[in-house]
């Protein structure tokens, strides 16, 4: 079989960011002429809106689900990288920057995520009054390990980087509810009570849906799947599965490693690879041609975190089968 014949044109979405390309040049002009930098160091009052309600920004649609749920009607939230964004190549508007003044709390995902690497340095200089509640505290990141890619290129030397995707394991979903509670409780200390409530029950909920995926899982003979990014790898560690990613921090696969990842799907039986919707496709698409099987989207950025998480649960199972 040939894997050169679309090499070419099988491009992903990474792309440098820079403050000086267009877009960035265009928010700083944005910024510069509506005396923003003034405005946050004079803005008294960001922590409440007029009805009381604190305007909460988070970095990605995940974080929301969690903002929401432990703050109901006291919050009022918005996300920065919207829906179809991608975290690792997403660049604010003007009218997000400009937005953001306004916002008493920022949930960071604080993993090393690009956007938040690129921006929040900039964030933070702009609005000095911002709180900033990072979700990933308390958190044990883990590290992508070369069993994880299913091509191992010789002159290669990255693995052993941080996997940034913690949120996808609902134990980690419960330190981010502890985490969102303190940073609006610190913020809002009349309604701590109603925040502490709020999480508890959320609690209650992802230590069910733990064991209700633990008990689905726990039939698969197939404890291997394929994914084309890798996001799943805290969810494979908390219940005893394999991640075994095609992508590699974005970069496009040669034709040899094409050909290792489809050699190793035959020798392991799977015949699924697993893409995210704001990824190119076309290089999963081809394992999947040559292996017989198909591709199918999980998504790793949904707001709706626990029936995603359940959603995700029943791929796997069915890619077993």
């Amino acid at each position: 079989m040939t894997y050169s014949t679309n090499v070419q044109k099988m491009r992903g979405e990474r792309k440098p960011v820079t403050f000086f390309n267009l877009k960035s040049g265009v928010i700083f002009l944005v910024l510069l002429f509506s005396g923003f930098t003034r405005l946050c160091a004079e803005a008294p009052g960001r922590n409440a809106n007029d009805d009381g309600t604190i305007t909460v920004v988070t970095s990605i649609l995940p974080l929301s689900f969690f903002v929401e749920r432990i703050g109901g009607e006291r919050v009022s939230v918005s996300v920065m990288v919207p829906p179809g964004g991608n975290p690792h190549t997403y660049e604010p508007t003007p009218a997000q920057m400009v937005a953001l003044r306004k916002a008493g709390l920022f949930v960071k995902v604080g993993s090393g995520i690009e956007f938040e690497l690129d921006w929040m340095k900039r964030f933070i200089s702009l609005n000095p009054g911002l709180k900033i509640c990072d979700a990933s505290e308390g958190v044990v990141m883990r590290t992508m390990s070369p069993g994880e890619h299913g091509h191992h290129d010789h002159d290669h030397h990255d693995h052993g980087r941080l996997d940034p995707h913690y949120w996808l394991s609902p134990e980690n979903g419960r330190r981010i509810a502890v985490n969102v509670e303190r940073a609006l409780a610190t913020l809002d200390p009349p309604h701590a009570a109603v925040y502490a409530a709020n999480r508890k029950r959320l609690d209650a909920e992802l230590e069910a849906l733990s064991e209700e995926i633990a008990d689905k899982l726990s039939a698969m003979k197939q404890r291997s799947f394929m994914v084309f990014h890798p996001a799943w790898g805290y969810y494979a560690a908390d219940f005893g599965l394999q991640q075994i990613s095609a992508e590699e921090e974005g970069k496009e696969l040669t034709p040899a490693a094409l050909r290792r990842l489809v050699d190793l799907a035959k020798r392991t039986g799977i015949r699924v690879v697993f893409v995210s919707p704001r990824f190119n496709t076309l290089q999963a698409e081809t394992i999947a041609r040559e292996i017989g099987g198909v591709t199918e989207p999980i998504d790793p950025l949904s707001d709706d975190y626990i029936d995603n998480l359940r959603r995700a649960t029943d791929a796997f199972v069915r890619s077993s089968q």
